[in-house]
């Protein structure tokens, strides 16, 4: 079974924009291509994991989503980086839906898909519903990066975090990932 890294999408991979559906304004943090790089070299699946509400609301389509991720994915390519698959929870938050975060069933769904081993995986957000998804299909670690709303994350509420691992970024995320995997080797 593969080990994989769940990754939500926006102020963990590209700069939180509200409700962000064009491609133009994409904006990938810094050393983040860099970070997933060495995860897949190091033989990590990489999982998108997003919640786009704005459809949901009708703010923009998921064909808007679609040219955004069609240009994320181009943008790391160029580097390196390819993801496995990207899943994507359209609902508003009052609209039933499988896959919205905090519900892990797309870590499911990767799981059934790809092999996934989820006790050897991590799920990497900024917010606390991406930390319990992670918690909630089995991870073995839910990572809570500073970047997004990654600080106000843990400010709002440090107790509801305690058994997340909180780093700064994509990349420091990615350097602990590889540490435990050299211990555990």
């Amino acid at each position: 079974m593969s080990h994989a890294v769940f990754l939500d999408r926006d102020g963990v991979l590209i700069e939180e924009k509200h409700y962000l559906h064009r491609p133009e304004e994409v904006v990938i943090i810094p050393g983040t291509a860099p970070a997933l790089k060495r995860l897949m070299d190091a033989g990590y699946l990489l999982f998108i994991v997003t919640n786009q509400s704005g459809v949901g609301r009708g703010y923009f389509t998921l064909e808007d989503v679609a040219k955004v991720h069609q240009h994320l994915k181009r943008e790391f390519e160029k580097q390196g980086v390819r993801f496995k698959h990207i899943y994507i929870a359209p609902e508003a938050p009052d609209q039933p839906g499988r896959g919205r975060k905090p519900s892990p069933q797309f870590l499911f769904d990767a799981r059934d898909s790809h092999s996934v081993d989820l006790s050897r995986s991590y799920m990497i957000g900024d917010k606390l519903i991406d930390l319990e998804c992670g918690w909630n299909a089995g991870v073995k670690k839910s990572i809570l990066v500073r970047t997004g709303y990654g600080i106000k994350t843990g400010r709002k509420d440090p107790q509801a975090i305690k058994k997340a691992l909180v780093v700064d970024d994509l990349s420091a995320a990615a350097d602990w990932i590889l540490r435990e995997a050299h211990k555990g080797a």
